[in-house]
């Protein structure tokens, strides 16, 4: 467990309070993770964001009438600190008695409380449910490999050593599977999530990497850990030219939470998934 978690909300007996308190936000440093994978704010082999999506946002207007949104959040993968997401939870429940004057003003309150917390500047956009149902359902690109042959007996940590490459082929391609499952760290509780793999390197052996994603099942780390390690040991196997690893999360108490980390300065796309 992080230690930073421990004196977090997470896991425990809350009061839910529903006027605006910007100090339930908890944040976590993320130096103690990145230094479980070799890494430091000074050293990070990727860029990336993490997108945070709220469907349980709701404020009063000044006449008093409630208003239900969908917020969209985007955290810098590089910001010292993560926001611990029952925290985040209890925050976003503080506005539902709170009078905001307009859309403006509540992204305004929004982005400057995260940020805050983050240690980086955090982008909000708070979207009707029209204009989020229009977007529909995402497809991803590329393969799926969940219907491979395998034969799978590791659950319990995740196991680099089980990917395989062939070096004398270079290629492109876009890989996902649904089957990716970790624990959080915390409480225990399964977090359920679809991972894609997107690389021009040694051709990745496909069985192999179901596997590995496999062995993540009963390991317990956040979200944005477990794609970081994914990330950084499909770098370590195929040396690649470029590389870009991101999971879907299904959501918990109305969030999800999206890592996408890659060796490239690209617009990410915070796109939805059928289970999303």
């Amino acid at each position: 467990m992080h230690p930073a978690a421990e004196h977090s909300p997470l896991g425990k007996s809350s009061e839910y309070i529903s006027t605006y308190t910007p100090s339930l936000l908890f944040p976590i440093p993320r130096a103690a993770k990145w230094a479980e994978l070799g890494l430091s704010a000074e050293t990070l082999p990727y860029v990336g964001v993490d997108f945070w999506n709220c469907f349980e946002l709701s404020w009063l207007l000044p006449s008093g009438k409630p208003v239900v949104a969908i917020g969209e959040f985007c955290f810098s993968a590089d910001s010292p600190n993560i926001v611990e997401s029952k925290s985040f939870k209890l925050y976003l429940n503080s506005l539902n008695q709170t009078v905001f004057d307009d859309v403006n003003s509540l992204e305004a309150t929004l982005q400057a409380d995260l940020s805050a917390a983050s240690g980086k500047p955090v982008s909000v956009r708070v979207r009707s449910l029209n204009e989020v149902q229009a977007d529909g359902v995402g497809v991803l690109p590329g393969v799926c490999i969940d219907d491979l042959n395998i034969t799978v007996s590791d659950y319990e940590h995740p196991r680099p050593e089980l990917l395989k490459c062939d070096e004398s082929q270079v290629v492109e391609e876009s890989l996902y599977s649904h089957l990716l499952k970790s624990n959080c760290p915390v409480t225990s509780q399964p977090d359920w999530g679809t991972v894609v793999v997107e690389y021009r390197g040694a051709a990745l052996n496909h069985a192999s990497l179901l596997a590995y994603l496999v062995s993540f099942r009963q390991h317990s780390d956040f979200h944005e850990q477990c794609v970081e390690r994914i990330f950084l040991d499909l770098q370590r196997l195929l040396k690649p030219e470029k590389l870009t690893v991101y999971a879907r999360y299904v959501r918990r108490g109305g969030l999800d939470i999206n890592p996408y980390r890659s060796t490239e300065a690209v617009e990410f796309s915070n796109l939805r998934l059928v289970r999303q």
